[in-house]
């Protein structure tokens, strides 16, 4: 019998699709490997453990834990938050009045309730308001289908002060709280009114599938306005710009089966995009890519095909997102486009050029090349110092010295000069800073206390002993004082059999199932370990009572000196056994 939705929750859930659904894992034994998501790794220290339901690092960061561990610390989120996440996942209902439910609400919990609501909200004006049927039109008119429409849940936000205000007022939301989920404003009078109004709406999800913002489109604005043609939802508890990529939800186990990336600039190039074939799609929303981006993306694939107008000689932003794309180690590749067209329309008027161009992709390096001296005549000094001036930062850019040394070899062989020249200008350009790439671990990892030889050696014991079960017997009660406490406890539940849970016996559990040890040297170095901890033990013994006699002696306490330095030859005596055997 389950007794709560926790339990419930881990009968349903199975920790390798959990985990798998946010991190690239590899089969490694009966278990699962990965680059830890949690701290900078180049060798794969993270495991999962399918038959312990339980993971954990054994790089920089040490941690480890359960389901609701992980998604506590991936997510960055709450117990109640992660709690809510995987009852969506497991289908399990979270019974709203019951006193467990109302401890586990969270603020974060009522702004994804009112987001929910909101596009429910708008769903149903696309539906059944006049204008919201002519925004529909327009979408269908745009090459959006009405499956799509329904998938990616887009709806329209009527052009009036109060409305969604109002329906989420008849349900007992707050003012502020409206205000904290990105979707109301005070006026300098105070009064409060609607942030999206006349626009078609693209809720944006986070990587659960919870809409956490909205994109909204101005439709029939009126001539004389000046008016945004975009509005989106400030940040907030729950929407990061610079955190979100639109699409990654639905796109992110495509992205690992297929093994590349397609990045796109806006909502529509991406449905139709994903309409046409290629769910492997994902959005910037109009943002230069941050590196918090690019790590989740890595989580997937290394491979990125950019498929957005590219001006090579400006477009800052896009050029450092590339730029950090590169430093990540992404094979980046673009997508080239005709003149003045983006995806969407690509898609809409010849869906099989679309296809045809993401087959022959080009490298970043390819496409800059080709651009710059398409842009720049290679035979004129300006030419020559356009294209140097395009092509010298991204060179610069590339972290393999390798492929540097080749793509200054194509330079200074296409513009006709020595490789000693373009090396001469190369140190002459400044980069901007990338220090979000470069940032610092977190100083919790930094400190990760070092530990000592006798916690080593007893983890080392009770790993052997997890990976030689009968060898429990070598373990005399006698000893079991000579361990550290919660060494001592699992060696008694071990003798007696007893089931075992907490987080050390778990990072040990899962230690012992990744360790490959031969059979027959188990027993010998199970003795070893033994004898090495009641080396220890008897070793802090003999200085206890040194420091006891000390103290003796300076009280003059010469029946208590006498006594102590009896001990104290015996405890020689045993160390002296100990050491000879």
């Amino acid at each position: 019998m389950l007794n709560s939705p926790v339990d419930e929750i881990k009968s349903r859930l199975d920790i390798v699709e959990v985990v798998g659904s946010y991190i690239k894992l590899q089969k490694s034994g009966i278990n699962y490997r990965a680059l830890c998501p949690f701290h900078s790794e180049k060798k794969p220290s993270f495991f999962v453990s399918p038959v312990r339901q339980i993971w954990h690092c054994f790089g920089g960061c040490g941690t480890g834990g359960d389901i609701f561990k992980f998604v506590m610390q991936i997510e960055g989120v709450e117990f109640g938050d992660a709690l809510r996440i995987l009852a969506q996942k497991a289908g399990v209902e979270l019974k709203r009045q019951t006193p467990e439910y109302k401890k586990w609400q969270t603020e974060r919990q009522r702004l994804y309730e009112i987001c929910e609501l909101a596009t429910r909200f708008f769903e149903k004006q696309l539906e059944e308001s006049k204008i919201g049927k002519e925004a529909k039109k327009y979408l269908v008119s745009r090459g959006i289908r009405e499956e799509s429409i329904k998938k990616w849940r887009i709806g329209y936000a009527p052009d009036v002060w109060q409305g969604l205000a109002d329906f989420l007022f008849s349900r007992d939301y707050q003012q502020e709280e409206i205000k904290k989920a990105g979707l109301g404003l005070s006026s300098e009078k105070g009064s409060f009114y609607d942030r999206f109004r006349g626009r078609i709406i693209f809720p944006v999800f986070d990587l659960n599938s919870q809409v956490v913002g909205f994109g909204g489109r101005v439709f029939k604005a009126q001539d004389n306005e000046e008016i945004a043609k975009y509005v989106n939802t400030p940040q907030t508890m729950l929407y990061d710009k610079g955190h979100i990529l639109y699409g990654l939800d639905k796109a992110k186990v495509v992205i690992r089966k297929k093994d590349f990336c397609i990045l796109v600039e806006g909502y529509i190039d991406l449905i139709m995009v994903f309409q046409s074939g290629f769910e492997n799609v994902v959005a910037s929303s109009g943002t230069a890519l941050t590196s918090f981006q690019l790590k989740i993306l890595k989580r997937y694939s290394d491979n990125l095909f950019i498929a957005f107008d590219m001006d090579v000689a400006g477009d800052l932003a896009t050029k450092r997102g590339i730029g950090l794309a590169q430093l990540h180690d992404f094979n980046v590749k673009v997508v080239t486009l005709p003149k003045g067209l983006d995806p969407a329309d690509l898609i809409f008027k010849n869906p099989k050029e679309w296809e045809k161009r993401i087959k022959e992709v080009k490298s970043i390096m390819d496409f800059y090349f080709e651009s710059a001296f398409a842009k720049f005549d290679k035979e004129t000094p300006d030419g020559k110092r356009g294209i140097a001036t395009v092509l010298l930062p991204v060179i610069k850019k590339i972290p393999n010295r390798i492929i540097q040394a080749h793509w200054i070899n194509e330079l200074a062989g296409r513009l006709s000069t020595k490789e000693e020249d373009v090396e001469e200008e190369l140190k002459k350009v400044k980069l901007e800073e990338y220090s979000e790439v470069l940032e610092p671990e977190p100083e919790e990892i930094k400190k990760l206390p070092l530990k000592s030889r006798n916690e080593l050696l007893e983890e080392r014991l009770i790993i052997l002993i997890l990976k030689s079960p009968q060898n429990i017997k070598i373990i005399k009660k006698e000893d079991l004082e000579k361990f550290s406490g919660p060494v001592k406890e699992i060696l008694i539940k071990l003798k007696k059999g007893a089931k075992i849970d907490s987080d050390f016996f778990n990072y040990l559990a899962i230690k012992a199932e990744i360790e490959e040890i031969e059979e027959k040297e188990i027993t010998s170095e199970i003795q070893h370990c033994l004898k090495e901890i009641l080396i220890i033990e008897t070793k802090n013994k003999l200085n206890q009572i040194s420091q006891e006699i000390k103290k003796a002696e300076k009280e003059q306490n010469w029946k208590k000196v006498e006594e102590l330095i009896k001990e104290f030859n015996l405890c020689s005596k045993s160390l002296f056994d100990l050491e000879t055997t």
